[in-house]
């Protein structure tokens, strides 16, 4: 069976899950694995993602491994440099599981492998320029240009949730204040709801109901869900998430130019209730609006497993490639002994004619001499 055709292993790791599966060339999930992530030990993050891979492997003839890891992974696609969930600090993460495992494997930025994901089998498909904004606990990103991931010098493109939108703003988790994931990601949702509630407003009474009373409890979904049902309050919030979301996708249409952009993660769950104020701001702030092209904005299709697919689909191609390269090895080597041994040959033979040269003359010196000198046995 051609390796483009092969299972591969794909590996979300996130700051509470080490979610696995098992995906064919079509970027479908045959068997998939959970387990918790060790935060504190990235030994024992080694180990659960060993685990996982064992007990797929030994249901399913796989040929490599592909882990999407949440944090700045090196240009290489070796090393996870920064995890701010995780316990990694220039962590030798691929050679580490390599070792383990006995298989190539392949670390890729999870918003990476999803963005692949989507470009190759969900909402970015047919797409030349892409850009994919994941919005979570924080907002992630990504960048496609044909058919090619764009990782910058160091591989750490795409962290567009840190560019600075509001100067002197709220903290960050990075150090920094005002930046873009503090206004539009999951997080920003549940502190706006949280803080609405905690101040005892009466527009509250439903959000602050859905958290059993407590408002240290409400969460993102929770928000989400309250909207769908229609909540006015609930409506409101993920409006104010869907603008600053549309603003920042104008900034990045001013440095980036893509035709479109996909929407995931899981606030992107909220569907047209984010996305369609977001499209509003978006046109507002948009630098040339009236005068230009504008972007599609569009919401991921493959959900909450599009990094698992993207990094088992990165690993088919890594796995692929390698073997090329293998194989074009393999033959130049073998013609190069080829080339090698004719030209041995070749000087083997001149050496034996020289040899049978000098003999040749020799012998015919000796006659001469035998004939000079009266030699009888001449």
């Amino acid at each position: 069976m051609a390796l483009t055709q092969a299972l591969t292993i794909g590996i979300d790791i996130g700051g509470t899950k080490v979610a696995a599966g098992v995906v064919d060339p079509e970027g479908n999930i045959l068997d998939r694995l959970r387990r918790d992530t060790p935060t504190k030990d990235p030994k024992e993050t080694e180990d659960a993602i060993a685990e996982v891979v064992h007990d797929l492997e030994s249901r399913h003839d796989v040929i490599a491994v592909g882990i999407g890891a949440a944090g700045f992974v090196d240009g290489t696609r070796s090393s996870v440099l920064f995890a701010p969930h995780l316990a990694w600090r220039h962590e030798p993460l691929r050679d580490a599981v390599e070792r383990r495992l006995g298989l190539p494997v392949v670390v890729e930025n999870d918003a990476n492998a999803a963005a692949w994901s989507e470009w190759r089998f969900g909402g970015g498909q047919g797409e030349s320029h892409l850009v994919c904004v994941t919005l979570g606990t924080g907002i992630g990103g990504a960048i496609l240009n044909d058919g090619a991931l764009q990782r910058g010098k160091f591989g750490i493109a795409g962290e567009f949730g840190h560019m600075q939108v509001v100067p002197g703003g709220h903290r960050c988790e990075c150090g920094n204040r005002g930046c873009w994931e503090q206004y539009a990601s999951g997080n920003a949702l549940t502190r706006e709801a949280r803080e609405l509630a905690l101040s005892d407003s009466p527009v509250a009474h439903n959000l602050i109901r859905a958290a059993g009373g407590d408002p240290r409890k409400i969460n993102g979904p929770m928000v989400t869900e309250l909207a769908k049902d229609g909540d006015p309050v609930a409506v409101e919030l993920l409006e104010e998430v869907g603008r600053w979301l549309g603003i920042g996708l104008a900034n990045l249409a001013a440095a980036l130019d893509p035709g479109t952009f996909v929407i995931g993660g899981g606030v992107s769950d909220a569907g047209e209730l984010l996305l369609a104020p977001a499209r509003e701001a978006f046109k507002r702030t948009l630098t040339g609006r009236g005068f230009r092209p504008e972007a599609r904005i569009v919401r991921a299709v493959l959900g909450p497993e599009a990094g698992m697919v993207g990094a088992a689909d990165l690993a088919r191609e890594e796995a692929t490639w390698l073997r090329r390269v293998r194989v074009k090895t393999t033959a130049v080597t073998a013609k190069t002994a080829a080339a090698r041994s004719t030209r041995l040959e070749r000087a083997a033979r001149k050496s034996a004619a020289r040899r049978t040269g000098m003999r040749t003359a020799a012998s015919e010196a000796d006659l001469h001499h035998a004939d000079v000198n009266g030699d009888p046995d001449a």
